[in-house]
């Protein structure tokens, strides 16, 4: 406004000129070591940031437009395309990596607490309950989980505790024990008690998407068993969570449904497939994985998520 006035006082100097006032005193009011992080308005600082975001964005469709130009203008002599940086090729090699085929794998497979299942001795029976108190988001959450994981029956906490509920889902021959904890009226959490015997998985629930919610959406699920599809769990720690997943289903899916459940470590292959998705969608982060049925004070924990130590190379998967 200052600028503007002066002009009009002035009279003097053309468009030009005004342009490069103008530009000046954005330099000083803004100086190039400028950070979006040091206004203290939050919401003027959420404004500044999407549109640098967006303003970035704009960018980069240029340049993705001018290169595809250029090649389009060179025909067969244009260089060969890079191969863009994933996570996946770009993945940090962990030690704990092992082969499914190892004959030290294959003994621990058989002797550990899902060997029953795996051998068919027993059939997934699956308790889903939430924290004391939940809303209506938490408890639309549960219900839809019930109707993805076949035998999967919902019941309200009722204030009880695990340790109380856990002997009560044995007697009546409950294989798994789900807990959905919430924060803010949000799904955030998710304990999952392998039983009798563990282990007791503690997971970090984000991005949480109801059916509703989701575009281009299938239409309810049926009561086929799914197929489920277990993708890049390849380490040693990996190896037990999906085992853990896979025995929340039973193992003769039905194929004519056509109904599949996935679970995926950070990326999954993209194939032009004729599937679609039906949700709920979800994302898990496994916090901590725990020896034995859930014990928060004297349990043995098998893995514990040190943040500072493990997430200083996002490129390493510890799955």
């Amino acid at each position: 406004m200052k600028c503007k006035k002066s002009a009009e006082v002035d009279g003097e100097g053309s468009a030009g000129e005004e342009k490069k006032m103008v530009k000046s005193e954005l330099a000083v009011a803004f100086p190039p070591a400028f950070s979006v992080s040091e206004i203290k308005n939050k919401q003027r600082r959420h404004f500044m940031f999407m549109k640098l975001k967006q303003e970035k964005r704009k960018q980069k469709m240029q340049l993705r437009k001018k290169r595809r130009k250029e090649r389009e203008a060179l025909g067969d002599k244009a260089p060969p395309k890079e191969v863009p940086k994933t996570i996946e090729n770009q993945r940090v090699y962990d030690e704990t990596t092992v082969d499914p085929e190892d004959e030290e794998i294959a003994f621990d497979e058989g002797t550990d607490e899902f060997s029953a299942y795996f051998n068919g001795l027993t059939n997934p029976k699956v308790l889903i309950t939430t924290s004391d108190r939940p809303r209506g988001r938490t408890v639309r959450f549960c219900e839809q989980l019930a109707t993805v994981i076949p035998n999967a029956h919902v019941y309200y906490r009722r204030g009880l505790a695990l340790k109380r509920i856990i002997p009560q889902c044995v007697a009546r021959n409950f294989t798994y024990l789900m807990v959905i904890n919430e924060d803010r009226q949000v799904p955030n959490g998710m304990v999952l008690c392998h039983l009798p015997d563990g282990p007791t998985a503690h997971f970090k629930v984000s991005s949480v998407r109801l059916r509703k919610e989701m575009k281009r959406r299938g239409k309810n699920p049926t009561e086929h068993y799914p197929e489920v599809i277990l993708n890049n769990f390849t380490t040693r720690l990996g190896h037990t969570i999906g085992r853990l997943f896979a025995a929340l289903f039973p193992q003769e899916p039905h194929f004519v449904g056509k109904y599949f459940s996935t679970f995926y470590t950070n990326t999954c292959n993209e194939k032009k497939v004729g599937i679609q998705e039906l949700g709920p969608r979800f994302t898990l982060k496994l916090r901590s994985l725990q020896k034995g049925t859930f014990d928060s004070k004297y349990g043995e924990y098998e893995w514990v998520m040190k943040r500072h130590e493990m997430e200083a190379c996002r490129r390493k998967f510890q799955l």
